[in-house]
């Protein structure tokens, strides 16, 4: 994976090449995060903020790009996830695991909690895609999934450039910054989903401690 001054290099180089079409690499970046999640899509558009705030990006550019590929990927991944969905449905009741009865709680459970995961998705590395493909198989409409994962990266990119106009005082700093934000996010969401697994094999142990 390339290193932060490898990726600052690269995105200046061709800043200066392409000039005002440099936001359609971060609209590629985004869109290509949201469909193979390994790729740094977050890194190159924290580096696309800092540059928007000293002026060589188009600040409303680098805002409407970032954002519009983080709805085109959303976008890529529901459609996968429909796909998932209609086929995990074909194959329901062959497996224990796989009941239609697990299906049909998994598909309620996203109906309710599904749109606030939508919501804070930017703000949840590593998982974003999943959460997109999960409310395509769960049936979500793709109009509220565009909508809610449109506002989500709108309000990440403009606190991206905000970070960079206000607090940092270089683009490493504004990197570190953002780095040890997803550090902790991502400890944070692993207590979260810990403490959802204890529950449910408490849950399952306390009911078949009290079946017959």
């Amino acid at each position: 994976m390339p290193t932060i001054p490898e990726l600052t290099a690269a995105l200046t180089e061709a800043a200066a090449v392409t000039g005002p079409w440099a936001p359609v690499l971060l609209f590629l970046a985004t869109f290509v995060e949201h469909v193979f999640p390994p790729f740094p899509g977050d890194l190159l558009v924290v580096l696309g903020a800092w540059y928007a705030v000293q002026g060589e990006l188009s600040w409303p550019m680098v805002l409407l790009f970032t954002t519009a590929g983080a709805v085109v990927g959303a976008w890529v991944d529901h459609r996968i996830g429909v796909a998932i969905g209609a086929s995990l449905d074909r194959r329901a009741g062959r497996s224990r695991l796989l009941s239609a009865e697990r299906l049909a709680a998994f598909d309620a459970a996203y109906q309710r909690w599904g749109s606030w995961l939508l919501v804070f998705n930017r703000f949840m590395p590593g998982v974003r895609a999943f959460l997109f493909l999960a409310a395509g198989a769960a049936g979500l409409p793709l109009r509220r999934v565009l909508l809610l994962g449109g506002l989500s990266a709108l309000l990440w990119n403009a606190l991206l450039l905000a970070a960079g106009a206000f607090i940092a005082h270089n683009v490493d700093e504004l990197v570190h910054l953002v780095e040890h934000y997803m550090a902790a996010a991502s400890i944070a969401l692993g207590v979260v989903v810990l403490l959802l697994v204890a529950r449910a094999i408490w849950r399952r142990s306390r009911g078949s401690r009290g079946a017959p």
